[in-house]
C-alpha cells in the first residue's frame, strides 16, 4: 500500500433514528446505499483507497461490498468523532491526503471528489458546501423542544434574534478534505463535541477553504430524501 495516498473514510456508523433501520444498507436500484457511495470514490481516479467505518454489526455487510478499492472495514464509535479517528487509525503511512465522507451522501460525483483534493493540496483544508438558499433566523431554542412560546418572554427564547446575510452563508456537506498530517494532528488536539471535521481543524486554529459541491448532494435522512436520491441516481 506504499503507493497510496489519496484514500477516503467514509462514515457510516449511523443509526438512522428517522429511517426505524439503518439506513446506509437501504436498497436503492438494486444496491445498498452504502455501495452508491463507495461506487463514487472507487469511480474516482483521483482516489487510491477506500476505508469503511460501520457500526459492528454491520461489518459483514460492509465486507459484501464490491469495491477494488477498499482497504479496511472498521467499527465505527459510539460518536461520529470516534469513528473519524477509528477509521484515521486504519491509514495507511503513505497517505498523504484524507477525504471524510458521509456514508449517506450517495450522489457525491467525481467532479466534486476531484475539486476537494486538489483544494486540500494547495490549501491544507477544503469543504464542500452549497450556498444557503432561504432567508436564515438566529433564534435562541424554545426551553420545550417543539413548542414555541405563547407570548415573549423566557429571555426571548423562541423569537428571531436576528436575520442572517444569506451571501455569507453555505450549508457544509462532504466530502471535507485534508492533508494527512493536519486532520491527523487537530484531532490529536481537539476534544470535544464538533459538529463536522471541518470544525475540528477549525477549532484548532487552521483555515479551511470552501469547495462548491451540490445541491443533489444530499444526506439521505428521511423516506422523502430516499425517494429523491433513488431518482438521482437512477438517472445516472
Amino acid at each position: 500500500m506504499c503507493h497510496m495516498k489519496k484514500i477516503a473514510i467514509i462514515v457510516a456508523g449511523g443509526r438512522g433514528k428517522r429511517m426505524g433501520q439503518d439506513k446506509q444498507f437501504l436498497p436503492i436500484a438494486g444496491r445498498p446505499m452504502l455501495g452508491w457511495t463507495a461506487a463514487a470514490f472507487d469511480k474516482a481516479k483521483i482516489i487510491d483507497g477506500i476505508i469503511l467505518v460501520v457500526a459492528r454489526h454491520n461489518l459483514a455487510k460492509a465486507r459484501k461490498i464490491r469495491s477494488k478499492k477498499i482497504i479496511a472495514v472498521v467499527a465505527s464509535g459510539p460518536e461520529r468523532q470516534d469513528s473519524v479517528q477509528n477509521g484515521l487509525k486504519a491509514l495507511p503511512e503513505s497517505a498523504e491526503i484524507v477525504l471524510i465522507h458521509d456514508g449517506a451522501r450517495p450522489a457525491v460525483s467525481e467532479a466534486i471528489i476531484s475539486a476537494s483534493v486538489k483544494a486540500a493540496q494547495r490549501h491544507g483544508a477544503a469543504v464542500v458546501g452549497v450556498p444557503v438558499k432561504d432567508t436564515i433566523k438566529r433564534v435562541l431554542p424554545p426551553l420545550s423542544s417543539g413548542h414555541l412560546p405563547l407570548i415573549k418572554g423566557e429571555n426571548e427564547r423562541g423569537f428571531v434574534k436576528a436575520t442572517l446575510d444569506r451571501r455569507e452563508l453555505w450549508a457544509a456537506q462532504t466530502p471535507q478534505t485534508f492533508q494527512a498530517s493536519l486532520i491527523l494532528n487537530a484531532y490529536a488536539k481537539i476534544r470535544g463535541l464538533c459538529t463536522d471535521d471541518a470544525m475540528v481543524v477549525e477549532l484548532a486554529g487552521l483555515p479551511v477553504v470552501m469547495v462548491m459541491g451540490s445541491y443533489q448532494n444530499i444526506k439521505v435522512t428521511t423516506p422523502e430524501d430516499l425517494d429523491y436520491i433513488a431518482k438521482v441516481l437512477k438517472r445516472r
